[in-house]
């Protein structure tokens, strides 16, 4: 079974790391503060969204401490996490060949967590991690325009 949105933050959630400064987008992003785990305390950060309005995320333990762009944020992050769904609402894939939207940087993106799979990216390829509950790698790759790597075993996503 696919994830849902929730899903699909408490998977990200998963990746954050004690003192970690954290920005979330507009978007499935902002469901990711809910679900940090217990012992994590992360820095959030403010979100300017497309109609000027400036958005507070409050992280657990924290207040917000800083603002930054989507550039500004591609320049200095080490690890950025895409929250998407897999396909569009035709059943085509968004996880391309190549990217058709205008891009802030180039090559930032490590993972890609959708609801059907976590994927890493290295050299231009996806490299299939986990699965979502259910949902078969066949369904996977199906789904998948990009290049995308397969190991032999493939595990679920605990959630």
């Amino acid at each position: 079974m696919a994830l849902d949105k929730i899903g699909i933050a408490k998977r990200i959630a998963q990746e954050l790391k004690d003192g970690w400064y954290v920005n979330l987008g507009i978007g499935i992003p902002t469901l990711v503060a809910n679900y940090i785990p217990e012992g994590i305390e992360v820095e959030g950060a403010m979100e300017v969204s497309q109609n000027g309005d400036i958005a507070n995320w409050k992280i657990p333990g924290k207040m917000v401490k800083g603002m930054g762009g989507a550039m500004d944020l591609v320049a200095s992050a080490d690890n950025i996490i895409v929250a998407m769904m897999h396909s569009n609402k035709a059943g085509e894939s968004k996880i391309l060949k190549t990217c058709t939207l205008p891009l802030t940087g180039v090559g930032c993106v490590k993972k890609v967590v959708t609801e059907l799979a976590v994927l890493e990216i290295k050299d231009g390829k996806f490299y299939l991690i986990e699965r979502a509950p259910g949902v078969s790698v066949e369904e996977i790759i199906s789904k998948t325009e990009g290049e995308l790597v397969v190991p032999e075993n493939v595990p679920e996503m605990v959630l």
